[in-house]
């Protein structure tokens, strides 16, 4: 198992993480948790080369992806960096990739009702105002469960909160802070339920954050 105390705050540096081998030749990844080898609750840094396929399978509890890079496939489609996929508990695909690309992947972390397929092309969605200066541009919600991209502009400050059910954070670009540290483009923070923090950027930062996900009697 990998980083499945939900009470313990993590945070990794995904730029700095060493690859490990997949299953498949040519699909490598970065496993930032796992419950089983090849099976169970995973979020993973994933990378396909050009050419590179997976057979198929299921997803008993869901697949959440943003594309990080590249261009991501499988037969129901083409999804170009920036889009973000949600394939339900009992979907199958075999994805590929012509050119090679980057994901962000999590499985089997869907709530068993949460029955919804999502595709988010987020370079050509509208983002929204949020609190201060922020922007915001929704990509899902399920339950207490939300997921969206967050634009902070240059020196924006954000009010000290607390997270109910916890928190994850992926840094697309900039850098993000808060009193515990800072975390550039491709670092990933996960904070247990109740946590709290104070967070700000310097420079333009985006974020794709996920809220209210988190077991909470762990």
């Amino acid at each position: 198992m990998i980083n499945l105390d939900f009470s313990q705050r993590v945070v990794i540096n995904t730029q700095q993480q060493p690859w490990s081998p997949s299953p498949a030749p040519g699909v490598r990844r970065k496993q930032l948790e796992r419950e089983e080898a090849e099976r169970g609750r995973a979020t993973s840094i994933v990378e396909y080369v050009a050419g590179a396929s997976f057979k198929t399978h299921q997803h008993p509890l869901g697949e959440e992806i943003l594309v990080l890079d590249g261009v991501f496939s499988d037969e129901h489609g083409d999804y170009p960096a920036g889009t973000y996929l949600r394939n339900p508990p009992g979907s199958a695909h075999a994805p590929f990739s012509r050119e090679g690309c980057r994901l962000l992947v999590k499985l089997h972390q869907f709530r068993p009702d949460d029955g919804t397929s999502v595709r988010v092309d987020t370079h050509n969605s509208e983002w929204l105002p949020g609190q201060g200066g922020l922007e915001v541009m929704p990509l899902h919600s399920h339950g207490t469960e939300h997921v969206a991209l967050v634009k902070w502009p240059t020196n924006e400050v954000f009010k000290p909160h607390r997270h109910l059910g916890g928190e994850e954070i992926f840094v697309l670009s900039g850098e993000f802070c808060d009193e515990h540290g800072r975390y550039p483009a491709g670092t990933w923070i996960r904070s247990p339920h109740l946590s709290t923090h104070h967070p700000f950027v310097e420079e333009e930062t985006i974020i794709w954050v996920k809220t209210g996900h988190l077991p909470i009697d762990r």
